[in-house]
């Protein structure tokens, strides 16, 4: 082979190397993103209904706890180190906001 055939291949192996180091790293979303200001608005004593219209439908809503409601949210960019965690409950008493529970601390078990 001459030297002008062999600087292509060589090239190519090149650019293969370099092109192989710029990966795409996902963002990872989940849950409900909810504003501060959302969360402001609900009141104690607003039924279940006028919380699911203002912050939406709650994550985890489990059938022996049909008075508390999980709203949480995680989110991961890409290259980012450490995630954006939220967790906010909603405790109801005979269909009645009784109390709101914000920025509760989010321990992976």
């Amino acid at each position: 082979m001459t030297p002008l055939n062999l600087k292509r291949p060589i090239a190519l192996c090149l650019l293969g190397i370099l092109l192989s180091g710029c990966v795409y790293h996902v963002d990872i979303q989940q849950g409900n993103k909810l504003d501060t200001a959302d969360i402001e608005q609900v009141k104690m004593g607003m039924t279940q209904s006028q919380v699911r219209y203002l912050l939406g439908t709650p994550v985890i809503q489990e059938s022996f706890h049909k008075d508390r409601w999980d709203y949480m949210y995680y989110f991961l960019p890409g290259r980012a180190k450490e995630a954006d965690q939220r967790w906010t409950i909603i405790l109801f008493e005979d269909g009645r906001v009784s109390d709101i529970e914000r920025d509760v601390p989010v321990n992976p078990s």
